[in-house]
């Protein structure tokens, strides 16, 4: 039956289960030094609009800094500027940032699970 089936996103529709979804995005954009915009996102996740994006990048945002780790939504840029999203990055050097973003070996890390994602949010 079902039991053995992995879950699926989709049917996990929480903006902790999305912000997870979207941590495996950012890492995997980290790693090929790529920056991305909120519609690239928003395509590989099914989702549409930008306004809900941000509050789901937000859990992402929230996480990082709790944790003293490079500001992974610094990748997210807007198509038009080139420069992250308002409210996605609380530090002011994007350059900088984005080149900690680049070098840290996030695959080494365990990745944050939901809770941890809408703890780091509710306390954020």
């Amino acid at each position: 039956g079902r039991a053995m089936m992995p879950e699926l996103f989709d049917e996990l529709r929480t903006n902790p289960t999305r912000a997870l979804q979207c941590y495996q995005i950012l890492i995997s954009l980290a790693h090929e030094r790529k920056t991305a915009t909120y519609g690239m996102i928003a395509n590989i996740i099914g989702f549409g609009g930008s306004t809900p994006l941000a509050r789901i990048l937000g859990h992402i945002m929230y996480w990082c800094t709790e944790n003293d780790l490079p500001p992974l939504t610094v990748l997210i840029v807007n198509q038009e500027t080139g420069l992250p999203g308002d409210g996605l990055s609380e530090a002011n050097d994007f350059n900088a940032d984005r080149e900690k973003v680049f070098n840290y070996d996030w695959f080494g890390l365990v990745p944050p699970t939901p809770k941890q994602l809408e703890k780091a949010f509710k306390e954020g």
